[in-house]
């Protein structure tokens, strides 16, 4: 897919899989992490390491790694960046200036 087309710099919503190869793990984190949006994000891999380095560097409020499952009734959901918010005023309005981040690993 094209970097100048539409679903590569849009927040697309619904079943959409975008694949293209990427040169290195280092592009394909800067590639993820390029837009201003970061709801979720999913990852396949066998290699521990990679599985730590994508939990740890990609920008996305929900990360979800050798599974489908984003979420569950004890874990966090929401994004960063365009694709989150917080509350306003009292404690809650800390919220808005933290990061949270769900990883969940199969």
């Amino acid at each position: 897919m094209p970097l100048d087309a539409e679903v590569m710099n849009e927040e697309p919503f619904g079943p959409v899989a975008i694949i293209n190869p990427y040169v290195d793990e280092e592009a394909m984190i800067t590639e993820a992490n390029r837009l201003p949006y970061g709801l979720a994000a999913y990852n396949w891999t066998d290699n521990a390491a990679r599985q730590r380095r994508i939990a740890r560097e990609l920008e996305a409020g929900m990360i979800t790694i050798n599974s489908v499952a984003v979420g569950g009734p004890d874990s966090p959901f929401g994004g960063v960046k365009w694709s989150g918010h917080g509350s306003e005023d009292g404690p809650e309005g800390l919220e808005a200036c933290l990061v949270t981040k769900a990883v969940h690993e199969a």
